[in-house]
């Protein structure tokens, strides 16, 4: 088990605050408590938490590209990593680790998007891609491994593994949808139990270019960024 978190500007390349990063990351510690790792630039932030269990000495997220243009933080694994990465070098990228996050990295550049279809396994990643300017959320088909997220009012995208790291921010309002709270004790419902957002979505996808776009596997919906 790990922790992701991030902040991602959906409106430009406001500073991120490192200090507020570094408390929606910690407060996920008890998800990694081996190592903490981040990774801040204009108008994006991403956090992780380690918990150690494949390539114990070079597997530290959040891991990057050859040139550092893109970065990953990840929760889970991906079962047939090891048949991937094969193909990917005679693609032409070089593995620096024994991981299988760096998979994540150098698939996304070879097929984009469709690179979570490549994958088996249970998983949630926010991946950063500077030079398409693209932030890329993607959780397992089932929903195993967890992710919720919030747009704020200003255009602030909030992410993590758990409902605590978004509240962490300071940013996102603590009302309670009392509906979400009946569907959880009748039927045991994984949503959020807020009213604003900190949605917790399973087999779904967001695809940001300074844009929000939220899609599942099979029918993308598209909602355009705010002005």
């Amino acid at each position: 088990m790990c922790g992701i978190t991030g902040i991602f500007d959906t409106r430009g390349k406001r500073d991120i605050d490192r200090a507020v990063l570094h408390r929606m990351n910690e407060s996920q510690f008890h998800r990694g408590p081996d190592e903490g790792g981040l990774h801040v630039e204009p108008g994006v932030g991403l956090g992780h938490r380690r918990l150690s269990i494949i390539d114990l000495s070079t597997g530290q997220q959040p891991l990057y590209n050859e040139d550092s243009s893109v970065c990953v933080v990840f929760n889970g694994e991906i079962y047939n990593y090891q048949e991937l990465i094969p193909e990917l070098q005679a693609l032409g990228h070089i593995f620096h680790t024994r991981s299988d996050t760096e998979v994540i990295v150098h698939a996304w550049e070879a097929w984009g998007e469709r690179c979570v279809d490549r994958f088996r396994g249970m998983f949630a990643f926010a991946l950063w891609d500077r030079n398409r300017e693209t932030i890329f959320l993607a959780r397992d088909r089932l929903g195993v491994k967890p992710l919720f997220y919030a747009v704020l009012d200003d255009g602030t995208l909030l992410f993590g593994s758990e409902l605590k790291s978004l509240l962490a921010h300071g940013g996102l309002k603590r009302d309670i949808d009392p509906c979400a709270v009946e569907e959880y004790f009748a039927h045991a419902s994984a949503r959020s139990i807020t009213t604003h957002a900190a949605r917790h979505f399973v087999g779904n996808r967001i695809f940001d270019e300074r844009m929000v776009q939220i899609f599942s596997f099979e029918h993308p919906v598209r909602f355009p960024r705010h002005t």
